[in-house]
């Protein structure tokens, strides 16, 4: 994809290109690009790339404004966005021209950062299964596969959240906290939720028999999953969790363990300035 990014961006002068020559490279990226005056950061990629560098940006407390071009798995964040990020020339010629922006919110799981979702249990079971996507499968196809496979098998966790009304420990799939509206690709997990609203959209999935995880699996792929008796939904701008032991849960599709049992998750409003379209 590299060559043809590119031209495109040749097309209206635009040559500074910069590449990650490791894992975990965007913060040097950004940084660099910070440090060198830079007022836009184009960044190709899906959500953890986005993910890495929105987080970089936005603890920099740099002006910079950060776009969007589509060239993950799930390119879930932008969905959220009006900017058409998929069609990389119509994105060239919009980071060249374009002037509008929009201010947008962050999450916090503890002192980690993130962009469009964080969560805990059958999520993370999903993003350790699709970690090698060197497969045949592409986009969606490779999360709901995933999910597919687990749905059976995965017994869940136990953990306590304030916000929901805990008073003991209640045996959950999932627990996700959205900033966006969709995850895994082609999941409207959070349909009402908004990424400039100061307010995160925290979806708990209770203990659904194995069976029936079949049809509500089905649901969330058109939102519909909200009505059922076993999910609550709760926007908020704060909230704690209280696990047995720390946790792992993924932010942006990254794999993290918590160092206590009880986390906090909070939001961090307008922290970053995107392009819009």
């Amino acid at each position: 994809m590299l060559p043809r990014l590119s031209a495109l961006f040749a097309a209206h002068g635009i040559t500074d290109i910069r590449t990650t020559a490791r894992p975990d490279d965007e913060a040097r990226v950004v940084g660099e690009a910070v440090r060198d005056g830079a007022e836009t950061i184009a960044v190709a990629g899906g959500d953890g790339t986005w993910g890495k560098c929105a987080v970089a940006l936005a603890r920099l407390g740099s002006p910079a404004r950060m776009a969007f071009l589509a060239n993950g798995t799930g390119n879930d964040f932008a969905k959220n966005l009006s900017a058409p990020a998929a069609n990389h020339a119509a994105m060239a010629a919009l980071i060249a021209h374009g002037a509008g922006e929009q201010r947008v919110d962050l999450g916090s799981v503890d002192d980690h950062w993130f962009l469009n979702v964080a969560g805990f249990g059958f999520d993370v079971e999903v993003n350790v299964a699709t970690a090698d996507r060197t497969g045949w499968l592409r986009g969606d196809a490779v999360y709901i596969a995933a999910a597919l496979r687990l749905l059976l098998r995965y017994e869940g966790f136990r953990a306590t959240a304030d916000l929901f009304g805990d008073t003991a420990p209640r045996l959950r799939v999932m627990l996700v906290i959205s900033n966006g509206r969709n995850f895994g690709g082609a999941f409207l997990i959070a349909p009402a939720a908004r990424v400039d609203d100061g307010l995160l959209d925290f979806v708990s999935v209770g203990d659904v028999h194995r069976l029936a995880r079949f049809p509500l699996f089905a649901r969330a792929l058109r939102g519909a999953h909200l009505s059922h008796a076993k999910v609550q939904a709760i926007r908020a701008a704060s909230a704690t969790f209280t696990f047995a032991s720390p946790p792992m849960f993924e932010l942006d599709g990254d794999l993290h363990t918590a160092r206590q049992a009880v986390v906090r998750v909070g939001v961090v409003p307008r922290a970053l300035r995107v392009l819009a379209g």
